[in-house]
């Protein structure tokens, strides 16, 4: 039997709404149009998160900037200068209370183990040195009491330990405020003489009898030379003078023998040549001072 024939609907208006209908042209027959490389392998990508040691984005994560820190103020050095003329004041009026040759005499040859008498001496005669006392009557103590050869040796000691002593505080604490108060020419040259020749500079200080002991310290330290030069030329430097003031003073229970007259005589040209390096630094500070 024959399929009975459909009559075609009646013309009209399609209707507005319905799912199969689509708007604008994505109801035309073909393929969609392309709008991209994103779009021809599919939605794009969503950002993945940042690794947790990621810096985070934003004003957050810069470093505050800002001034750099100033440096502290400058240290002073006039209370360290202060507090090392307070030692060598206090060192100094010490002797008022005690007498390094009277302890040497009565601590040192008296009642004394031999092996106590070598440091104790040198000690005291190095705490004397730094407090200012005169050194012919520490080596005159040195040979009275020791002889020639140990007194010769112990002296030459003390002296060396009390002339490192000296130098070590003046140069730890007076070195930047004495040199403040270098003006001059002259002590700017010696400042030099010393800086770049130390050792022979020292040296030569310490072959004449005639210059401040304790004032060589305290110039060298207050100058560039070294701490090792210093201490070299100071052993060396002393011991022909320590020797003729010990020797003297170990003979002179016998004033008429050649070891006390060979002393004195030594004392006298040492004292001459003080004088003539004396009238030669004056001689060339007055041609500087005119140049």
């Amino acid at each position: 039997m024959p399929a009975p024939v459909t009559s075609p609907p009646p013309p009209g208006p399609a209707p507005a709404d319905g799912p199969t209908m689509a708007i604008g042209s994505a109801t035309t027959d073909g393929p969609a149009p392309a709008l991209g490389p994103a779009r021809e392998h599919g939605p794009a990508p969503v950002d993945a998160a940042p690794p947790d040691d990621a810096p985070a984005d934003g004003p957050a994560d810069t470093p505050a900037e800002g001034p750099a820190p100033a440096d502290g103020p400058a240290r002073s050095p006039w209370p360290r200068f202060a507090l090392l003329v307070a030692i060598l004041g206090a060192a100094a009026g010490s002797l008022l209370l005690w007498s390094p040759t009277a302890l040497l005499d009565g601590g040192l040859s008296h009642g004394m183990p031999w092996y106590w008498r070598g440091p104790l001496f040198a000690a005291v005669y190095a705490v004397g040195t730094v407090a200012f006392f005169p050194r012919p009557a520490l080596n005159a103590a040195a040979g009275l009491l020791l002889g020639l050869q140990e007194g010769l040796l112990l002296a030459v000691l003390g002296t060396t330990l009390g002339a490192a002593a000296a130098f070590g505080l003046a140069r730890w604490l007076g070195q930047d405020a004495l040199r403040r108060l270098l003006r001059g020419r002259v002590l700017v040259a010696l400042d030099r003489r010393f800086t770049d020749q130390g050792f022979r500079s020292v040296l030569l200080l310490r072959l004449f009898p005639g210059l401040p002991f304790q004032a060589a310290n305290y110039g060298a330290a207050v100058s560039g030379v070294r701490f090792g030069s210093f201490i070299g030329a100071t052993a060396l430097g002393v011991i022909p003078v320590t020797a003729v003031y010990v020797a003297a003073a170990a003979t002179a229970r016998e004033p008429g023998s050649t070891g006390f007259l060979l002393s004195i005589g030594a004392l006298g040209l040492l004292g001459l040549a003080t004088l003539a390096q004396v009238g030669r630094a004056a001689a060339r500070r007055r041609r500087t001072v005119t140049d």
